[in-house]
């Protein structure tokens, strides 16, 4: 994965969290559509504006489609309003990308990278996305179209990208979220060249206290 497209991908993570599909319904098994869009979008917008920091460890796996091995990594997910975000792969790699405001910093293998969101329209265009995110306004945004489905603990979003930027990164994105407390199960990403990349976070801690050295750049 080239850097701008890793960078990309942990910044829609990051967006999700806070929030046309080709294939059919049917590989939802056990998930309907939802009753009433409208109802749920004012219910969306709601929860999500409960939610001012999460505090999570995430397993991710990736399915390469020229290798048979799923490639597993581990890590920890820190956010908090507005806009502060770090993204800490532990294991078996360490790999740092923290965002705070319109800054960003990235560190591999010891080696720091900053970056102005401002200076690139593609990190522009998610920035935006990250603050529909947080306003709870992401069902109303131009950049997907989404279709919403519900089992009795879930809802699971299929979001399309419509930019051209970024469907050269994602073919769909697939969002599972708990009903109990409107945040993020999974994320699964599928690209155009049929890789796979499932998250799944663990050990969720909504709204606790997080110091704000902990995303100093």
């Amino acid at each position: 994965m080239n850097k701008i497209h890793s960078l990309t991908t942990y910044l829609l993570l990051v967006s999700l969290l806070l929030f046309r599909f080709e294939e059919t319904f049917s590989q939802h098994t056990g998930f309907k559509p939802i009753v009433n869009f409208p109802d749920f979008k004012v219910q969306f917008k709601l929860e999500s504006s409960k939610i001012n920091s999460i505090v999570s460890d995430f397993a991710q796996e990736k399915v390469l489609t020229a290798l048979t091995e799923k490639i597993k990594s581990e890590g920890k997910f820190l956010f908090m309003r507005n806009n502060k975000v770090r993204i800490e792969y532990q294991k078996p790699f360490t790999y740092l990308v923290m965002m705070n405001g319109e800054k960003m910093l990235v560190r591999d293998n010891q080696k720091d990278n900053r970056i102005n969101v401002k200076s690139n329209k593609l990190f522009q265009q998610i920035n935006r996305i990250m603050i529909d995110c947080v306003q709870g306004t992401m069902l109303d945004s131009k950049d997907f179209t989404v279709k919403v489905f519900e089992d009795d603990n879930t809802f699971l979003l299929e979001m399309t990208p419509v930019s051209k930027a970024l469907s050269q990164f994602f073919q769909t994105i697939v969002l599972l979220v708990e009903k109990k407390d409107y945040s993020a199960k999974s994320i699964e990403m599928r690209e155009p060249n049929g890789d796979k990349t499932v998250i799944t976070f663990i050990n969720k801690k909504l709204n606790a206290e997080i110091a704000d050295a902990v995303f100093a750049l």
